[in-house]
Formats: structure tokens, C-alpha cells, sequence
């Protein structure tokens, strides 16, 4: 397991407060949001409990795969409110060049309430975590770059998600934020 990799979901264990700016492309709109999300580890159980639910096989080191258990609430400036709990985990295929590559898989996806597998790809590096999905309609690529154990910026590409074996061209939304962790005294 590369010690990076596990800083930084060590690093991403907390509570954590963001600020989002959302470019809604089809609707030539622009909205802002504040989220307040906690992220803890995952538990053997629920790690074997995510991967049946992806029909996925079964590691023999399950308890070294790295995920998370993420609550989040978010209110948008218009008053829109949103809250839901998820688990996560990552399975790593291959690392190549500073970046590995692999699956992420969730109990819950974040815009169909489903069990869902994705791919991933750590850039150690720049320690920027990026996950790609493809939903029915949209495919997402969410980018979390952690600046410090404080600090994260993340970055939300929508596209229209076009047919099969085409590229993606079409963006249908982009996102930004500061995600800063709070500390407690």
C-alpha cells in the first residue's frame, strides 16, 4: 500500500466545512453552497456490506482496503437542503507512474440512489484524488486535491455522458471549493 496514498485518507478523517460555486451550463446559471460533512473509517463489516452490494469479489486483505464513511448537509443559497450518508471504498488494480489506478466503489451513489462502481486514479505526486462515474445520463469527474490536513480543494466536472465509446465533450456543470477541515479545541 503506498504510505501516501494512506496519509491521505488519515488526513481526510474529520469533520470538514465547504464552500461551493456550481456553473450550471444548461441553464446559464451560477449558485453557491455550504456543506458540512464528516468522514470517518470504515469498518470491516461495512467494507465486505459495499462490496456485496457491487456483486464485487471479496478481497482476502479486506481489512487494507482504504475507504470511508462520509455524512454530509448541504444548503444552497436558495435554501435547497440536501443530506445523505454513504460508504466508500477503493480498490487499487495497478500503479504506474506515480498514479494508481482502480475502482471505487459506494453503497449509495450521489445522484442515483444506488450501489455503484467507478474508476479512480491517485496522483501521488500532487496527491490529487480523481474519480470518474458514469451515471445514466451524466458521467462525473470529482477531483479532491489535498493541499494540507487542513485544507482541500475540489473541482466537479459534469458532461452529458455521450454513447458509448465516444468522448466526452459536452460539460453540463462545473464545481469548485475550499473544503477546510474543523478543528476543534
Amino acid at each position: 500500500m503506498n504510505t501516501i496514498f494512506r496519509y491521505f485518507f488519515d488526513a481526510c478523517v474529520g469533520s470538514w466545512q465547504t464552500e461551493r460555486t456550481y456553473h450550471d451550463l444548461a441553464y446559464q446559471s451560477v449558485e453557491r453552497s455550504r456543506t458540512e460533512f464528516t468522514i470517518a473509517p470504515i469498518a470491516t463489516d461495512l467494507k465486505i456490506k459495499v462490496l456485496k452490494d457491487n456483486h464485487y469479489p471479496i478481497p482476502d486483505l479486506v481489512d487494507e482496503l482504504l475507504g470511508f464513511q462520509l455524512g454530509f448537509h448541504t444548503v444552497s443559497e436558495t435554501g435547497e437542503e440536501v443530506s445523505q450518508e454513504l460508504r466508500m471504498l477503493f480498490v487499487i488494480r495497478e500503479e504506474e507512474n506515480g498514479v494508481l489506478v482502480g475502482d471505487y466503489l459506494r453503497d449509495r451513489a450521489y445522484e442515483e440512489a444506488r450501489p455503484i462502481v467507478s474508476q479512480f486514479q491517485f496522483d501521488i505526486a500532487q496527491r490529487e484524488l480523481l474519480m470518474t462515474t458514469r451515471y445514466t445520463r451524466t458521467v462525473s469527474i470529482d477531483s479532491i486535491t489535498l493541499i494540507n490536513p487542513e485544507l482541500r480543494i475540489r473541482k466537479i466536472l459534469n458532461y452529458r455522458r455521450p454513447p458509448e465509446g465516444e468522448a466526452l465533450k459536452q460539460v453540463s456543470l462545473v464545481g469548485f471549493g475550499v473544503e477546510q477541515k474543523v478543528i476543534s479545541n
